[in-house]
């Protein structure tokens, strides 16, 4: 029997001992894959409701999570990104970023199996009611210092994704009730996101993960439709790119849209057969790609240089229902978001969303300086460390793709990313990004009440008095 096949047997007979134990007491037999019902991990008692609704570990479970996780409000930025980026940039740079954020959750999906499955042989840990964690990977592989970068990174990285979230639900449902500012709705759905925490894992996630593309695949086609029949705005100008500042910041953007896999691990535990996830990513980035590539085009298309201060699509468009539905439908997204409830437990992410409530500048400082280590420059780099001596690739449970059969040919590719990632998207990202965000705080300042709101309509002058005026 290969290796690949006794660490797949090693993994899936793990997730049936750690479902529990038989009625006697004694531990579920061992069994292979292919004997898994899918039924059996509900009630036992073969297809019931609760399960079909909540309990999901399949391919196409683990497809929704991450097709409705990769993109929600990040579609209402891109077509800002697009303004500072030009058409042609903005499409090409979404395909590259897609496929290289894609190939990036293709190694963190090996090493996860790679961890498992040496901790499988071992013996050493047990994995009954523990979700394993990225940072767990990258200790049982490469030790505690890795260990701490990979927390510390994710950490930080969700609660800044948090948010970006609550700014952006505040952002949102202004365009439907502006009779509060967007201050006060952070503080409404600060409270809200709270409540989220009790959604316990992705195995509770399948009518989530449904619905939650579902409402992202209306609000894309939704910017799409609505953007072609508003037609060109009068005078619209796409002078894109201009300043270098600009055309990075729009590229870390774009980065930090397809760089949403900090819970791929978690996905993958979920799952009845986590081998099968290599290919997943990919897929749900492809179908990402029809919501993306269309809706960021024609916004831009339609309103051009205008949102280079508009940066979330909303605000350009005109106020009807098929707008205030996808407004709410993003709400209800957000609320479900996965990310946005691992960091939803305290209040800072709620302080943070106040002082800086920059939506679309604040995507790009977060991409250049968190994403860009998360689930690029780390995942590439701790590939190339497992598997760097001659035995460790001997022995993998994963061997090279069957695209790639060559480890030097992985090689190659992990060091492109790993540079590419470090010098663009850190080094001139980071620069250009934080130079827009520091732009913002000296124009709106911080603890904006309302961050690019329309402005107020000043009152009309006092009536002149006129005629004749008799005196008491």
């Amino acid at each position: 029997m290969s290796g690949e096949k006794q660490a797949e047997e090693a993994i899936v007979v793990s997730g049936v001992s750690e479902a529990g134990d038989d009625g006697a007491g004694g531990k579920v037999e061992d069994t292979t894959a292919e004997d898994i019902n899918p039924g059996d991990a509900g009630d036992g008692d073969g297809f019931s409701m609760k399960s079909f609704l909540w309990h999901g570990g399949s391919a196409w479970d683990a497809w929704f999570s991450c097709a409705s996780n990769q993109v929600a409000q990040v579609l209402l930025t891109l077509p800002y990104s697009f303004s500072q980026l030009g058409m042609l940039s903005g499409i090409l740079l979404q395909i590259f970023y897609g496929l290289m954020g894609s190939w990036t959750a293709y190694l963190i999906s090996v090493l996860y199996v790679e961890y498992r499955a040496r901790m499988e042989k071992q013996e050493a840990k047990s994995f009954k009611n523990h979700v394993i964690q990225w940072f767990e990977v990258l200790d049982g592989l490469l030790g505690p210092y890795w260990k701490a970068a990979g927390l510390a990174f994710n950490c930080t990285f969700l609660l800044f994704g948090s948010v970006i979230q609550l700014i952006a639900c505040a952002s949102n449902i202004y365009y439907i009730n502006d009779r509060l500012d967007k201050r006060t709705w952070t503080y409404i759905f600060g409270a809200c996101c709270a409540t989220t925490v009790f959604i316990p894992s992705f195995h509770n996630y399948r009518i989530w993960s449904f619905l939650g593309l579902a409402m992202t695949t209306y609000t894309a086609w939704y910017l799409t439709i609505a953007a072609f029949l508003h037609g060109q705005a009068e005078g619209v100008t796409h002078s894109g790119p201009t300043k270098l500042v600009l055309y990075f910041t729009g590229a870390t953007n774009i980065l930090y849209t397809f760089g949403g896999h900090a819970v791929t691990v978690e996905i993958m535990h979920a799952m009845w057969k986590p081998r099968k996830f290599k290919s997943i990513y990919l897929m749900a980035t492809l179908y990402v790609f029809t919501l993306t590539l269309p809706s960021a085009s024609a916004v831009y298309w339609a309103f051009g240089d205008q949102l280079l201060n508009h940066s979330n699509a909303f605000s350009l468009l005109p106020k009807t229902r098929f707008r205030d539905a996808a407004v709410i439908l993003m709400l209800i997204h957000q609320h479900m978001s996965k990310s946005d409830r691992e960091a939803a437990g305290g209040g800072s992410h709620m302080v943070l969303a106040i002082i800086f409530p920059f939506f679309g500048p604040i995507n790009s400082a977060v991409g250049a300086l968190l994403v860009s280590f998360t689930v690029y420059i780390i995942p590439a780099l701790a590939h190339m460390l497992t598997y760097r001596t001659a035995s460790a690739r001997r022995n993998a449970a994963e061997k090279p793709p069957f695209f790639l059969p060559s480890w030097s040919g992985v090689y190659v590719i992990n060091a492109f990313v790993v540079v590419w990632v470090l010098v663009l998207g850190f080094g001139f990202g980071g620069w250009a990004s934080m130079t827009n965000f520091i732009r913002q705080i000296d124009t709106f300042g911080l603890f904006a009440k309302c961050y690019q709101c329309k402005s107020p309509i000043p009152p009309p002058p006092p009536t002149p008095v006129t005629g004749n005026h008799h005196r008491r």
